[in-house]
C-alpha cells in the first residue's frame, strides 16, 4: 500500500467537501477519478499532495502519517501538476534547473534535455523565454519538472484540458511510459481517453467515493 485514506473528511465553513472518504491505493496503481464537477475531486487530490490538511481522519504514506514527512521529502516523493501550469522565472531552463537546485545538485545538462525529448521538443528549447510557450509547451515543461527525480506517485488535476491534439497525446505517452516504471498515478480527469488508460476507475460525488 502507498497510499491510503481513512475517514478522511474536509470541512470549510460549514459544508463538507469530503465527507468520511476511505480508499486504499497499492504502488504502481494507474487511477483515475471521476465524478461532476464540484463533487471534490480535486480537493482529494490536493489532500494527497498534502497542499491541504484533512479536518479529521489520516492519510498515510507507506503505512506513514504523511504530517511525519517534511513538506518538502513528502513531495519530492509525491508530486502534483496542476489543470494550469505554474513556470517561473524567465526562460525553460530556471524551471528545469529548480528540481537539482532544491536538492542542491549540479543541475545535469544532458538529463534536462533528454526530459525535453521525451515530450517532443529540441534541446535549444531550454533557452526559450516561459512568456513564447503555448498552452501546451508550458504543461509539457511542468510535467517534466515534476518528473526530473522520478517520484513514485504522480497526482494530474486535469492537466490535458484546453490544450491542442498534438499535445495531449504527447502528455498521454509520456504518462504511459511513467506508469510502465511502476510509478503510482493517481489522475482527475473528465476525458475519456484518459478514463481508458486508467487500470483502475472511482467516482467521486458530494464528496464520498460512489460505489
Amino acid at each position: 500500500m502507498i497510499l491510503s485514506l481513512k475517514k478522511v473528511s474536509y470541512r470549510v465553513k460549514d459544508k463538507n467537501i469530503i465527507s468520511d472518504f476511505s480508499l486504499d491505493i497499492d504502488k504502481g496503481t494507474f487511477l483515475t477519478i471521476i465524478g461532476p464537477s464540484g463533487g471534490g475531486k480535486s480537493t482529494l487530490l490536493k489532500l494527497l499532495a498534502n497542499l491541504i490538511s484533512p479536518t479529521s481522519g489520516e492519510i498515510d504514506f507507506k503505512d506513514e502519517n504523511i504530517n511525519t514527512y517534511s513538506p518538502t521529502i513528502y513531495r519530492r516523493q509525491v508530486s502534483y501538476c496542476f489543470q494550469q501550469p505554474s513556470l517561473f522565472g524567465e526562460t525553460v531552463k530556471e524551471n528545469l534547473e529548480f528540481p537539482f537546485k532544491i536538492r542542491k545538485q549540479q543541475p545535469d545538462q544532458d538529463k534536462m534535455e533528454q526530459a525535453l525529448k521525451s515530450v517532443d521538443l529540441k534541446p535549444d528549447f531550454l533557452n526559450k523565454n516561459i512568456t513564447e510557450l503555448s498552452g501546451g509547451e508550458k504543461q509539457r515543461v511542468a510535467l517534466i519538472r515534476n518528473l526530473l527525480f522520478k517520484p513514485e506517485v504522480l497526482l494530474l488535476d486535469e492537466i490535458t484540458t484546453g490544450l491542442d491534439n498534438n499535445s495531449k497525446e504527447i502528455v498521454h505517452h509520456l504518462i504511459q511510459n511513467v506508469h510502465q516504471d511502476n510509478t503510482t498515478i493517481i489522475q482527475v480527469t473528465h476525458d475519456n481517453d484518459e478514463i481508458h488508460q486508467a487500470g483502475q476507475i472511482i467516482r467521486v460525488a458530494e464528496g464520498k467515493l460512489v460505489k
